[in-house]
């Protein structure tokens, strides 16, 4: 039997509306000699068992699993992830083949807090969020090739920087079921170089691909500006869309690297697209009233509330500078990936960009994570992609 944490009188509430978090002012007191990963049952001021979840040093102190007294066994993620299958095949984006990039397991939106699963092809990159994940990691693994069966042949783990660094668990990233260098997978026809091994998030951005598809529609006869282009996805969707010029900008030589790889491993030859190594800000600073479709999707602002303020000053920022330099009858891609900042934030401060801008701006699209990264009604939080497709005169 699980140890339990006892919660202050009251703050079973959030609970109730099945909240998967506890904060660590809700508790009280808990049972001697819990381990930072333990599996615990946490239990009202009136005694009552409330849920069952990962216990964890911090802020959010429990990730709930199950609202039911449960163990977690073999059996319970072999039906987690079974119900993240299921979901994924009922909208389209599983056994697809035109398609074999995914994700397969969104945290809480699949009632797996601290878990995502990304498949690229045969391979799977899992990475953990909580030390309880990062415990239960073979357990999970090993029910992830039994659900998925023929799909995937390969488990990369890659936590080595998601995991609370003052946990110490000396993690190192490295497959932990088969092994594969073909690290080649197909987006809606489209083929990319995925570099799970020292790539962000897991080696690829998934969340961007309804996104990046809609952007073909528009690229045709366009001059299109990629900021923050990491491996060129964008990049890729407007050569296909017919631009007639593509440039990818990233201050990481690395991303520019994998960038022209992916270029050329879907347009080999093709001469319409240069990639620049270079800052944003200096490079939109240097070129003016060349582009007629921008792209702004760059990393998270704010991991945390506490950098809120200053976050939303350098979408503003950003957003004034890509609204002065698009051309006239421009059309403007803008996103925030920051779940600290709300849509209605993040919408603010284009608005004030575009006041500040002095250009004319209408709002064509509002744009969000796509239905393989779904939100858990009960946490909102999990909403975090955010974005605007503005017409500008």
């Amino acid at each position: 039997m699980y140890k339990n944490i006892y919660l202050k009188k009251g703050k079973e509430s959030s609970l109730e509306r099945f909240h998967p978090w506890i904060f660590s002012g809700a508790i009280h007191h808990m049972d001697d000699d819990i381990a930072e990963g333990d599996f615990v049952r946490v239990i009202s001021a009136s005694g009552d068992f409330i849920a069952v979840g990962h216990y964890q040093i911090g802020s959010i102190a429990v990730r709930v699993l199950s609202f039911h007294d449960i163990t977690i066994d073999d059996e319970f993620w072999e039906k987690r992830l079974a119900s993240a299958l299921t979901m994924r095949q009922s909208i389209g984006i599983a056994d697809n083949p035109h398609n074999n990039t995914y994700r397969l397991v969104h945290g809480e939106g699949d009632n797996l807090p601290g878990l995502v699963i990304d498949c690229y092809g045969e391979t799977a990159v899992m990475q953990a969020h909580s030390v309880g994940m990062h415990v239960c990691r073979k357990e999970i693994c090993k029910a992830l090739v039994k659900v998925m069966q023929h799909r995937v042949k390969n488990v990369y783990y890659k936590s080595e920087t998601t995991l609370p660094f003052k946990a110490d668990l000396g993690q190192e990233n490295g497959f932990i079921y088969g092994q594969t260098d073909d690290n080649i997978a197909v987006e809606n026809g489209l083929k990319f170089h995925v570099d799970w091994l020292r790539g962000q998030k897991t080696g690829f951005f998934v969340d961007q691909r309804e996104n990046r598809a809609l952007l073909e529609h528009y690229a045709k006869g366009k001059s299109v500006l990629n900021m923050f282009c990491y491996t060129g996805g964008f990049s890729v969707y407007a050569m296909r869309g017919g631009a007639k010029m593509v440039h990818s900008v990233d201050s990481s030589a690395k991303a520019i690297e994998l960038t022209n790889e992916n270029i050329e491993l879907n347009f080999p030859g093709d001469t319409r697209h240069e990639a620049y190594c270079d800052d944003a800000f200096k490079y939109l600073d240097e070129h003016d009233d060349q582009y007629d479709l921008i792209i702004l999707d760059p990393p998270a602002f704010a991991k945390h509330r506490s950098a809120l303020h200053n976050a939303l000053k350098g979408y503003t920022r950003l957003n004034v500078k890509g609204l002065q330099r698009i051309k006239h009858g421009g059309i403007l891609f803008t996103f925030s990936c920051s779940q600290a900042v709300t849509k209605e934030n993040f919408r603010n401060a284009v608005f004030t960009a575009a006041v500040q801008s002095g250009r004319k701006v209408r709002i064509l699209h509002q744009l969000h994570q796509p239905a393989d990264h779904p939100i858990n009604i009960y946490h909102p939080e999990g909403e975090y992609l955010k974005g605007l497709v503005l017409y500008v005169e």
